[in-house]
């Protein structure tokens, strides 16, 4: 795991303090897919706009992925995330999807752990303020240690998930971030925090 976090952390151009030993098995099973941009000379097959309008139709729920604060860091790290998924039950793992050039991303892949809080419908400011980049974004905001990892529990969240690190892929511009779940817990009641067309929403029968 740790060979493959620093491996990313390095083509997305984040600093790091030693070099992993090299695991071929790992690299033969790692894709390598083409990460150029598309060329002044050839016209993208969509725009940014059109697949933002077409892909906004698809409702998703909120995240907040947090990591504790590594050595030297003042605080826990964290931001707000719509691209999760459960990913398989055995053995049981997530994933969620984060943007190669995101700040946040580096150190929760230096803490290798993780934990994904499933926000409630009450919760939209929560999620901005962790959607905000630069700011304190753990001001006024109760939390504790997940159970496993540490990494901070979000309180009054519906649901959450603690994780380590199992695997990160490439794809495209976002990494995809594969988690191992090592403990979870839910409220069991309150409806969740749902985001559509650039808007939050509630579910309703």
């Amino acid at each position: 795991m740790a060979a493959t976090v620093v491996r990313y952390l390095r083509s997305a151009g984040s600093p790091t303090s030693a070099a992993p030993a090299r695991d071929p098995l790992l690299d033969a099973a790692l894709p390598r897919p083409d990460l150029r941009a598309v060329g002044e000379d050839e016209r993208a097959p969509v725009g940014a706009a059109e697949f933002r309008a077409v892909l906004g139709n698809f409702a998703s729920g909120v995240t907040v992925i947090t990591a504790p604060a590594g050595a030297g860091e003042e605080g826990p790290a964290g931001f707000a995330c719509q691209s999760f998924a459960s990913l398989s039950l055995d053995p049981p793992l997530v994933t969620f999807m984060v943007a190669r050039t995101s700040t946040t991303w580096p150190r929760i892949a230096r803490a290798g752990v993780f934990c994904v809080n499933i926000l409630g419908a009450g919760q939209g400011e929560l999620c901005r303020s962790f959607a905000v980049s630069g700011a304190d974004k753990f001001a006024g905001v109760g939390h504790r240690p997940a159970p496993v990892t540490g990494s901070p529990q979000i309180d009054d969240v519906p649901a959450w998930i603690d994780c380590r690190i199992h695997t990160v892929h490439t794809g495209g511009d976002h990494l995809i971030v594969v988690g191992r779940v090592e403990a979870m817990g839910a409220a069991g009641e309150g409806d969740p925090l749902l985001f559509h067309k650039g808007r939050f929403g509630r579910f309703s029968a």
